[in-house]
């Protein structure tokens, strides 16, 4: 018996209104299927898309059309409380611009989703603490993000995105805003994560040498995904 993927999109549209009035079709009858524990890259030009359909899969946002299911979950009418559940227990994001909280420590942000869960401020400091230390800060737990630089910075995103244990991970240019050697630790960590920890991994990337890491890699184009080859690099 064939295994149902983790990820199944089927004709999915999105549309938006720009300042004109002007509708805007943004995603096409889009179709993605992405098994359990594979590794997934997004590419293609600015505006396509590529966000939006990471937003979608992530239940940061709705569908005008189609259907998206994570996990054997019906996601795509999800709102309100049933979509902070999903978010909070299926999923973790990663974003180009790390979104941390600036007045609290490293330590702090990687606590804050436990606290949301839990509802107890008292709750996984061990925990945050071993995530600092798997992604190599162990040494900056009371670092505010203006004392960290912008890999630490990504490094504190990746260990709070984590923190609830999430079957996915969606990461939006994860390495867009680093320089190339910060940019390769964030990728061995990703790539290190999922393989440790069997996290489904899709990236929305320009980055060719993060792309040609991944299991697959699309090009999303007039709103759909068509397959693509990147050559392997050294890395």
């Amino acid at each position: 018996m064939n295994t149902p993927p983790f990820i199944a999109v089927t004709g999915l549209h999105k549309n938006y209104v720009d300042g004109e009035g002007r509708l805007l079709q943004i995603l096409r009858g889009l179709d993605l299927q992405v098994s359990q524990g594979d590794t997934v890259a997004i590419m293609g030009p600015s505006g396509a898309g590529k966000s939006t359909l990471l937003h979608l899969i992530g239940a940061l946002d709705r569908p005008d059309g189609g259907r998206i299911a994570v996990g054997g979950q019906e996601i795509s009418g999800l709102a309100g409380e049933a979509a902070a559940r999903f978010r909070n227990e299926t999923v973790g994001f990663v974003f180009q611009f790390h979104h941390l909280l600036m007045d609290f420590t490293a330590l702090e942000n990687v606590l804050m989703p436990i606290w949301i869960r839990s509802g107890r401020t008292d709750a996984g400091r061990g925990k945050a603490e071993a995530l600092l230390d798997q992604v190599g800060l162990a040494g900056r737990l009371s670092h505010r993000p203006a004392q960290l630089s912008g890999g630490e910075q990504q490094r504190v995103a990746i260990a709070r995105a984590i923190a609830n244990e999430p079957a996915l991970l969606l990461a939006d240019e994860p390495t867009g805003n680093l320089d190339e050697e910060a940019a390769r630790q964030v990728t061995d960590l990703l790539f290190d994560l999922n393989r440790r920890q069997g996290l489904t991994l899709l990236v929305v990337t320009h980055n060719p040498r993060l792309a040609a890491r991944t299991g697959h890699t699309y090009v999303l184009e007039h709103g759909r995904l068509r397959s693509a080859s990147i050559p392997r690099a050294d890395t």
